[in-house]
């Protein structure tokens, strides 16, 4: 049985103005481990250096997250919405303390 685990996680919309990219999220692009290419065109994309995968390109709509462990992937919208469900904060919070 897989125990549940508890990620940070937004969708990635590659609008210029999108408000809801997470600190973590600024963080990689400041350190180099992400750039968003193309920006502002129809085909605009990030790419997320990883340690795992190598280079990971995220498309509009695709989900960007991180795990308890501080490391980064994506998911299709699709697949995110059909394995992940929200958590209050407070659950958030507690899951990520134990860890």
């Amino acid at each position: 049985i897989k125990k549940p685990v508890v990620v940070d996680a937004f969708q990635w919309t590659g609008d210029m103005n999108q408000k809801e990219d997470p600190e973590w999220f600024l963080k990689i692009i400041k350190e180099d481990r992400a750039l968003i290419a193309l920006a502002g065109s129809p085909a605009v994309h990030v790419r997320i250096k990883t340690k795992i995968d190598g280079l990971m390109i995220v498309h509009r709509g695709d989900y960007i997250i991180r795990s308890a462990k501080g490391e980064i992937y994506w998911c299709k919208k699709d697949d995110f919405k059909a394995t992940y469900e929200p958590v209050e904060e407070k659950e958030a919070i507690h899951e990520h303390k134990d860890i």
